[in-house]
This record gives C-alpha cells, sequence and structure tokens, in this order.
C-alpha cells in the first residue's frame, strides 16, 4: 500500500460507483440461496436527513452486509413515506406544488444516503406519493372493502374552522389546532372506518409470539388494545330513561357517589337542548383536550344536572354530571364514579365537594382509615360494602356480577379500550379514497379497470380546506353504476395507511396487481425492522392489522409482517442559548477556556441540557458537513461505538475525531501485511479466531458496541505484534470484519493488496473450533496479599509446576527477601498465593 493516509474524499465516491455498477445489492427473490429481509422504517422526504436517520440506518445496513457475507440473499431496500400535511403546509407557505416539494426532497435524501455508502437496493425504490404505489393501495382498500372490512359511518371529529379541515388529537394543543391556533370544533362528520376492532383478540393473543421484539413495545400494544372484563349496566335515572355504563372494578360498586357523562352523549345533548346552562358548558367542552392524555392532565369540570342515577343496590339517588373527562369513544360514554379508589374520580369529587368512601382497604381494621390526599387504586379487601366486606377485590367482582346478572339489570362482559381506525382525511396530499357518491346508487366503488384515482395538479392552496373538495373538475363523474351525474369521495386516506404494507410492495413490485404473493412469501416476514420507539403503537399496530386483513382475505400467508423488531436509541447534543434565550447551533458557537461563547460576537452562551437533535432547539449536526470532514466511514464508526444501540447517542466532536484516528490506524496497520513473513505468533493467532466467532455473534445480536470493542482490542494486538504468518492473518481478519461497518475503508485496502474482487462480495472468515480453546493461561502470583508477578503457563498445569514457575519470579525473590516460607496456596489456572 503507497498511500500513508486513507482519503475518504477519493475513496468513498469511487466504492459506491463500483457497488452501484455491479449491482452488488441488488436482491434477486429467484436465489436459491437463504433469504434475509432487513428494514429499517422509511423516512419522510422533509429534505434533510439528520443524525438519527443515519444512526438508525448504519445498523441496518451492518447487519445486510454482514448477511451478505454469510451467503445469504438480502433484500434491504429504500423508500420514501411522502403523503402527509408537512407537504401541503410547504404548498400553502412556500407557494410550491406538494408534489413538487415532495420530489424535491427525496432526490436531496437520496443523494445524502448515497453518500454514506448503504447497501441498499435502489432498484425497488417508491414514494407513498407515486400512482403506481397508491393505486394499488386503493386495489386493497376496495378488496377489503369486499370483505366487509370498511365501512362509512357519521363520527365525530376535531374541526378546524379557519383552516376548515379535520385534526388528529395530536394536532390539538390546548383546544387550538396545532396550524392556524382556531379553537377546535367538535363536528359529525361522515367517516371511513377500517375494522380493525375484528382483530383485536388475534392482535392481542399475536403479541405473546413476538418474542424477538422489545417487552416495552409489546406491552405498549397491549395497553392501547386494552382487553379488560368487567361488569355492563345501566343506571335507572330519576327522568324515567335508562343509562348504560361499564366498569372495570365493580367490586367498588358501593364507592359510587356520581355518575358523569360526556359532552357529547345523547343524555348530555337532550339537557343541553332544554337547558342553556347546560348547552354552554357543552360547548366548552367540545373546545377543550381531545386526547385522553390530555383529559388526564387537564382540570376536572363538571355541569351537575336535575337528573340522579338510582344505584343498583343501595336505591340511593346519585348526581349526574355532564363531564369534560369523560369521552364518548371510550365505553359507553358514561362513567361510575369512584372517588375513593381513582385518581380521576378523586379530583372530581374534590372539586364538587361529593362524598369520597373507602371500600378497599388492606384488611378489615382499616374500613374507617380516611385517604391520604388521593386515591387508593391498589388491592386489599372489601370494607363499607354490605355483602362484600372481607371479600378480596377479585371475589367481590365476581359477586357483584353474579347478583347483577341473577337480577336482569346487568352482564359480566369483556371491553376492548381499540376502536376502528377512522382513515378519512379531508386533506389533498394523500391517497383519494376510491368511492363515487350517486343520488340513486348511494356509495359505489371506483371500477378497477379505473385505478388508480390520481390527484389533480391544478390545486389552489391560497383558500384554507381541502382542495379536492372544491377543485372545479376533479370531484364530477358519472356513476359506474347508472351512469347519472355523481361525485368522488374527496377525502384522502390516513397517512399510516401507507406505511401498513409498503413491506409488501418492497418484497415484490409486479405492474399489475400490489404484489405477487408466492414472490412477497420469499422474504416475508421481514427478518429485522429497525425504527425509532415512537412507532411502537400506531404504526406497528396497524402494519400488523393490515396484514392479518389480508391474510384474511387470502392475499398472503403471514399474519405479522416483523419477525423481529428492535427500537434504537436516539442521537443527542448539549443545546446552547444566547443572553436573550434564543437557540444556537453548535457551528454558532465555541469553546473558550472553561466558558462557552458565540463565535460572532464572543458573548456568553449558556449550555443547556443533552437532548434528542431537533431544529427548534438548533442543535442538530449536519450529517453532510461531518462527512464531508471524515468521511463516510468515521460517522458510521462512531454511530456503531460506545453506546449500547438501543440507548441515547451523544454526540461529540472529540468522539468523531476518535474515530478518524482509529480509521486511519487500521490504514496503516493494513498497509504492515508481509507476505514474506514467517513464524508462528499462537496467541495472536488464537485472538483473530475468537474475534470471528465473537463479532459475528455481536452483529447477530445487534450488539455493534460490543463488536466495535473487540475490534479495538485486536488491532492492539496486531500492532503490537512481531511480522509473522499468524500477524498477517489476523490484519486480513481485521480487514474483513469491519467491512459491514467500515465498507469504503475495507474496500480500499483491499484492493490495495491486490484483490480484484469487491470485499462485499467476500464471505465472512471463517474460524478453526480448535483455535477457540484457550491452551495458556494468566497466572496471578501473590505475597503478603499483593500481586507480585503473573506468569503465563500451560493450562491444566501441575500444582507442583505452578509452584516452581512461581518461585523462579526474580520479583517474587525480592518480595520474599530471604522470608522463610511457611505455605504455597495454588489455585489452578488462576493463582499462586506464598505465605511467609
Amino acid at each position: 500500500m503507497t498511500d500513508t493516509r486513507f482519503d475518504p474524499s477519493l475513496a468513498d465516491g469511487r466504492w459506491q460507483l463500483a457497488w452501484e455498477e455491479a449491482g452488488t445489492f441488488h436482491a434477486d427473490s429467484s436465489s436459491a440461496k437463504p433469504k434475509s429481509y432487513i428494514l429499517e422504517m422509511f423516512p419522510y422526504p422533509s429534505g434533510r436527513i439528520h443524525m438519527g436517520h443515519v444512526r438508525n440506518y448504519t445498523m441496518g445496513d451492518v447487519l445486510a452486509r454482514y448477511k451478505k457475507m454469510r451467503g445469504y440473499e438480502v433484500l434491504h431496500p429504500m423508500g420514501w413515506d411522502a403523503f402527509g400535511m408537512p407537504a401541503e403546509n410547504a404548498a400553502m407557505e412556500k407557494k410550491v406544488h406538494p408534489g413538487a416539494w415532495t420530489r424535491s426532497n427525496i432526490e436531496a435524501m437520496k443523494a445524502q444516503l448515497k453518500r454514506i455508502g448503504f447497501a441498499l437496493d435502489w432498484t425497488r425504490e417508491f414514494a407513498t406519493c407515486d400512482p403506481e404505489y397508491y393505486g394499488h393501495e386503493q386495489a386493497l382498500f376496495l378488496a377489503l372493502y369486499e370483505a366487509g372490512l370498511v365501512y362509512r359511518r357519521s363520527s365525530e371529529v376535531n374541526w378546524d374552522p379557519v383552516d376548515m379541515t379535520v385534526l388528529a388529537n395530536e394536532q390539538v394543543i390546548n383546544g387550538k389546532g396545532w396550524r392556524s391556533g382556531a379553537v377546535v370544533e367538535k363536528r359529525k362528520l361522515d367517516q371511513w372506518f377500517l375494522k380493525i376492532t375484528d382483530f383485536a383478540e388475534d392482535l392481542l393473543e399475536g403479541l405473546g409470539e413476538l418474542e424477538d421484539w422489545p417487552e416495552k413495545v409489546r406491552l405498549m400494544q397491549e395497553n392501547w388494545i386494552g382487553k379488560s372484563s368487567g361488569l355492563e349496566f345501566s343506571f335507572n335515572l330519576s327522568n324515567g330513561e335508562q343509562l348504560p355504563v361499564y366498569t372495570t372494578r365493580p367490586d367498588t360498586i358501593f364507592g359510587a357517589s356520581f355518575v358523569a357523562v360526556a359532552a357529547d352523549h345523547p343524555v348530555a345533548q337532550a339537557l343541553g337542548a332544554r337547558d342553556p346552562l347546560a348547552a354552554k358548558f357543552i360547548e366548552e367542552c367540545k373546545r377543550g383536550g381531545t386526547t385522553a392524555a390530555e383529559l388526564e392532565t387537564a382540570e376536572k369540570l363538571g355541569f351537575r344536572t336535575d337528573v340522579t342515577a338510582k344505584h343498583p343496590f343501595t336505591g340511593e339517588p346519585m348526581p349526574l354530571f355532564v363531564a369534560n373527562f369523560v369521552l364518548m369513544d371510550y365505553g359507553t360514554g358514561a362513567v361510575m364514579g369512584v372517588p375513593g379508589h381513582d385518581q380521576r374520580d378523586f379530583e372530581f369529587a374534590t372539586k364538587y365537594e361529593l362524598p369520597i368512601g373507602r371500600v378497599v382497604a388492606s384488611d378489615l381494621s382499616k374500613a374507617d382509615e380516611p385517604m391520604a390526599g388521593e386515591a387508593e387504586p391498589g388491592d386489599g379487601v372489601m370494607v363499607n360494602s354490605d355483602f362484600l366486606n372481607g371479600l378480596s377485590v377479585e371475589h367481590a367482582k365476581a359477586e357483584v356480577i353474579r347478583r347483577a346478572e341473577d337480577g336482569g339489570w346487568g352482564n359480566g362482559t369483556t371491553v376492548w379500550r381499540l376502536r376502528d381506525w377512522g382513515v378519512s382525511r379531508q386533506r389533498y396530499w394523500g391517497t383519494p379514497i376510491p368511492f363515487i357518491h350517486c343520488d340513486e346508487c348511494g356509495v359505489v366503488p371506483v371500477p378497477k379497470d379505473q385505478l388508480p384515482v390520481t390527484l389533480p395538479e391544478d390545486v389552489d392552496f391560497e383558500t384554507p380546506g381541502n382542495p379536492l373538495e372544491r377543485h372545479p373538475t376533479w370531484k364530477h363523474v358519472d356513476c359506474p353504476g347508472c351512469g347519472g351525474k355523481a361525485r368522488r369521495e374527496t377525502d384522502t386516506l390516513d397517512t399510516f395507511t401507507n406505511s401498513s404494507w409498503y413491506f409488501l410492495r418492497f418484497a415484490s413490485q409486479p405492474d399489475d396487481k400490489p404484489f405477487d404473493a408466492d414472490e412477497a412469501a420469499q422474504w416475508m416476514p421481514v427478518d429485522h425492522y429497525i425504527g425509532g420507539i415512537e412507532h411502537a403503537i400506531l404504526h406497528l399496530l396497524y402494519a400488523r392489522f393490515w396484514t392479518r386483513a389480508l391474510n384474511r382475505i387470502g392475499l398472503i400467508d403471514v399474519k405479522e409482517p416483523f419477525a423481529a423488531l428492535f427500537t434504537q436509541g436516539m442521537v443527542t447534543h448539549e443545546t446552547y442559548q444566547a443572553g436573550d434565550g434564543s437557540w444556537l447551533s453548535p457551528d454558532e458557537v465555541r469553546k473558550d477556556g472553561d466558558d462557552w461563547v458565540r463565535i460572532e460576537d464572543g458573548a456568553p452562551v449558556t449550555v443547556g441540557r443533552v437532548v434528542k437533535m431537533s431544529k427548534s432547539k438548533k442543535n442538530v449536526v449536519d450529517p453532510d458537513h461531518i462527512i464531508e470532514k471524515y468521511g463516510a466511514d468515521a460517522v458510521r464508526w462512531f454511530m456503531l461505538s460506545d453506546s449500547p444501540p438501543e440507548r441515547d447517542l451523544p454526540w461529540s466532536e472529540s468522539g468523531i475525531e476518535g474515530c478518524w484516528r482509529f480509521i486511519q490506524r487500521l490504514w496503516r496497520l493494513f498497509g504492515q501485511i508481509d507476505d514474506a513473513a514467517t513464524g508462528e505468533d499462537k496467541a495472536l493467532a488464537r485472538k483473530a479466531h475468537q474475534a470471528i466467532v465473537a463479532v459475528a455473534e455481536d452483529i447477530e445480536a445487534l450488539s455493534f458496541n460490543k463488536a466495535v470493542a473487540r475490534i479495538y482490542e485486536l488491532t492492539s494486538a496486531a500492532e503490537k505484534a512481531r511480522p509473522s504468518d499468524d500477524r498477517n492473518f489476523a490484519i486480513r481478519t481485521i480487514l474483513h470484519l469491519i467491512s459491514p461497518m467500515m465498507p469504503h475503508l475495507a474496500e480500499e485496502a483491499h484492493a490495495q493488496l491486490a484483490n480484484d474482487a469487491l470485499i462485499a462480495d467476500a464471505r465472512w472468515p471463517e474460524h478453526d473450533p480448535a483455535m477457540l480453546v484457550e491452551d495458556e493461561v494468566t497466572i496471578a502470583i501473590q505475597h503478603k496479599g499483593k500481586l507480585r508477578d503473573t506468569l503465563t503457563a500451560p493450562k491444566g498445569a501441575s500444582k507442583e509446576d505452578l509452584e516452581a514457575l512461581a518461585l523462579a519470579s526474580e520479583n517474587v525473590q525480592r518480595s520474599l527477601n530471604g522470608a522463610e516460607i511457611r505455605k504455597v496456596i495454588v489455585v489452578p489456572d488462576r493463582l499462586v498465593n506464598i505465605v511467609t
């Protein structure tokens, strides 16, 4: 090797082009090799990749390259989750078409990803905004409709009166639209739904089979699905009506002191029609929070009605409230308030001075113990509960349910937190829902030979609201049934639908259908799926549902899309703030002694916490700048080193510089291969064979930081060793072990060593099982409780031999200084302790 330094500015591009021209990473579905499908959650094309992307894709890339070296046919694709609100916001703010903005971003991000040298099959690339993709999605949606898994009904939504669009719960901030700031209203709109609740039991049971998923993700999904057993019964109201409620804690029924209904419950609506004060409160509720999390933290407010509910056991009347913390979408939209044992009810009862009674205690002697300022939801025995006193919580539940069923006023039942998936969005930049509305025929599916229903290009974003609704021509069509005038559906699909089946399209891409079942079966399920914990519930749950739905209608054989899931940690960076509180980027500050100052004017800078890199806090490091300075492999190595991959990785300039120095160490080491050298170095050879096995195991386990540590260790040993055949073997082993992690360096060194083939096509090095067994051990020698020397001895050496070797040590003899030896304690293969 002639160059004294590795130059990534030349090597990176050269080898990226070589891989592309050779089609090195193109997956062949017809290959006889065993298949391995490795997929990272595809990105939204926002315009720039960030270090979180780099870490995520580097992990998947190492695994993909390693699997290829182990003889697998690897599918490692890339595409773009390209529909969604950010593109529409850009259209409104930048006066550009969402499609133009999106495709420009895709080109920029694709160039960035290629610069890092990811082993991706770009021949399978697509964006979900491509008609070729979403047209197939429309066909799948119609197939689910034909199977009875899609329906339309009226549903309450969050309506932004300024942007004139439906908002997801997460887009309502303090009761206002996240973009417009307008007070959000509740409206009833006709919406399209997918019957995910038909699969609730199957989705829940399936979690038990996902052994290679993080436990926390499975628990989050289990809680979201929310299977619970309890009592469904009706309160007799003083106005003659009955009010159905459901409770998971029927054991606490003697602790009930009020009943509450949601603001949009029929009982509340009827009350609002005759009582202006009730109507005013109901309107206030509609402008409040919309998510369960928001309602949990918001002040609990209620309107006390003139109606009471009769307690089913005591017959006592309880006040009926309209309450802001009760949601119509959960249970029956009405709750039995038990303040002593539910914190939400406790806060409400405290505010409105309602009785707070104890009906569960640790033992019977604590029956009269007051509440200590909060509810006690825990377990125990029943107290102050008539015939339930002394029973355990579980026995009390069963007894209340038995009496309710015997009395004919209630039933034990199982309910689910999971609700059907509302997929309608009143937006332009999404998949058009393929239905037509006809006054004569009703709602009619678009004929399959008319798919895709494509989005019109000539749209106006100057006026708020859905451009499809006000488009002069697009929505006006003839009815496929009667031929009369009709209207297209102007809602588009929730963007989660786009990511609920994209992995199937990556696996198989025929022109005439969404995927070929036989080809998809070659790859599915995805062997390794890598992405952020923020997608633990909705995306992963919807993908699991969609796969099951397609399985039910006979399109695929698998039910679970992802065999193994890995959720990587975030890349973090400290934050910087100027004196006025504004955020500063890392490029705007420098260290001056022990202090930080702004480069522009030397003004003091406050260094804040290390947090996730984000544009809002400006603590973002641009990958392009780092690659320009240090090369792709230094960035890749940094992403794999130090922190376990499931934990957050703090970014540091010193860390990336250390990676760069190690690359140069390796380059110098590769230049020291001396084919003329002879002789043995059995210890180094053993380390090399052990590293081959250990690094492979670490990569398989996604313990990349451990693999990195082993390569550091072997490199240090090789650097210190004298020239020999075994040293050459160790150096060549290192070259192959780093190939999945630092592929550009590996290719450059491989070529410099007169190899014509790409190292990306090489096999993982073979190990000698006999070399994994240590035949020499290091023995510690102690005298007076202190370590005096160490010696290397054959494994299994006798006590006599070890004693003799220890006493022959000059260091030991100096320590003894002629003293009489009383005894020598030998622990085979470990220790010699000399007692004087």
